[in-house]
């Protein structure tokens, strides 16, 4: 579906076959001396059809197309060389560019696994994600000299549109929101999503993919948004759904301490099958092999949390890291207002 959703933008609904965020929400900008397009989709035909179509119907100029991607994810990368002209260019952070490059390396796909065999994931079901995982079967072939870095700052106009690119990391290492100032309009990407909450994972190289993104949640405050256009689903409350997202990480953490304290010892992936999670399996052992490599993911990115401000330690055993609580709960300095409750319009999701 394509619509209009304010003078000037439109957004098209990019289909995610087989995967449960459903759909992309890709941005086009057109006029002035080049189009823009916000994101992309999945390298699949299902979406190219959907997102080609999506930029006539809004008047694009497939000839005069440059391409702004959010992050690396496969779901927003994955047609960015399609979609971009011939001249045209590929605009992302220095750090995800860098990331994809990587990609592409047999080097960086092995310390991936390592890490997850270290997490305790079981090396058969880790190959098998491999094998269903979009963001593998689905990405970019490879770059090419149309890819662009950017850094926090930059700017570049389309149609009536100054939109400048803002430094979010956590969701990926060079995470970007795009923001134009002059009606309010913030594009979060994944940064912010209003019916569910973002994967944060954890990185190779990074040290704490969640404060990170924690940081930058309450970077993302101080812009005074009117409207928010996510990657996914719908919109809602800028200011009140970045404090349901402190708060929910926040409740998430105290989760993997009391998990921990009742079973200390637990790999990071055991403990993972204890956590709550909201999907269609009755239980840790049906979830899909992707799921759990997102779960195992999003929990490995809290426990790197925890240790890092000593909450808990590691200690390796066999190959495997098992995890011990040093502490009872999370002190009341590190969750601020920590009994505070919220009256939610939508759910909160992992």
């Amino acid at each position: 579906m394509t619509e209009k959703i304010a003078d000037g933008i439109w957004r098209i609904g990019v289909p995610l076959p087989e995967n449960p965020l459903r759909e992309l929400n890709s941005y086009f900008i057109p006029g002035g001396d080049r189009d823009l397009l916000i994101d992309t989709g999945f390298c699949r035909e299902e979406c190219r059809e959907a997102l080609m179509a999506g930029i006539r119907d809004a008047g694009g100029r497939p000839e005069k197309i440059d391409v702004l991607l959010t992050h690396l994810h496969s779901d927003h990368s994955g047609l960015a060389a399609e979609a971009a002209s011939d001249d045209g260019r590929i605009f992302i952070s220095g750090e995800d560019m860098k990331r994809m490059e990587g990609d592409f390396r047999d080097e960086s796909t092995r310390l991936r696994r390592v890490q997850f065999l270290e997490a305790g994931f079981p090396e058969m079901i880790l190959d098998q994600t491999q094998k269903v995982n979009p963001a593998v079967r689905y990405r970019l072939e490879k770059l090419d000299d149309r890819f662009v870095p950017v850094q926090e700052g930059d700017r570049i106009q389309a149609g009536n549109c100054e939109l400048e690119w803002v430094s979010v990391p956590g969701h990926t290492p060079g995470n970007m929101m795009l923001w134009e100032k002059k009606r309010g309009i913030m594009f979060t990407g994944d940064h912010i999503l209003f019916d569910i909450s973002p994967n944060i994972t954890s990185w190779i190289g990074v040290e704490d993919s969640l404060g990170d993104y924690l940081e930058s949640l309450r970077k993302a405050g101080d812009y005074p948004v009117r409207l928010a256009f996510p990657g996914h689903r719908g919109t809602g409350n800028y200011g009140r759904r970045i404090e349901e997202l402190l708060i929910h990480h926040r409740r998430r953490l105290e989760e993997v301490l009391r998990i921990l304290n009742e079973n200390p010892g637990l790999t990071v992936y055991e403990l993972a099958g204890r956590m709550r999670w909201r999907i269609r399996a009755a239980s840790w052992e049906e979830f899909p092999a992707a799921q759990k490599w997102f779960a195992v993911g999003e929990c490995m990115a809290h426990t790197d949390y925890l240790e890092k401000r000593g909450y808990l330690r590691r200690h390796m055993e066999a190959g495997v890291f098992r995890l011990f609580p040093l502490a009872d709960s999370l002190s009341d300095a590190e969750t601020g207002e920590k009994r505070r409750e919220v009256s939610w319009s939508k759910e909160i999701v992992s």
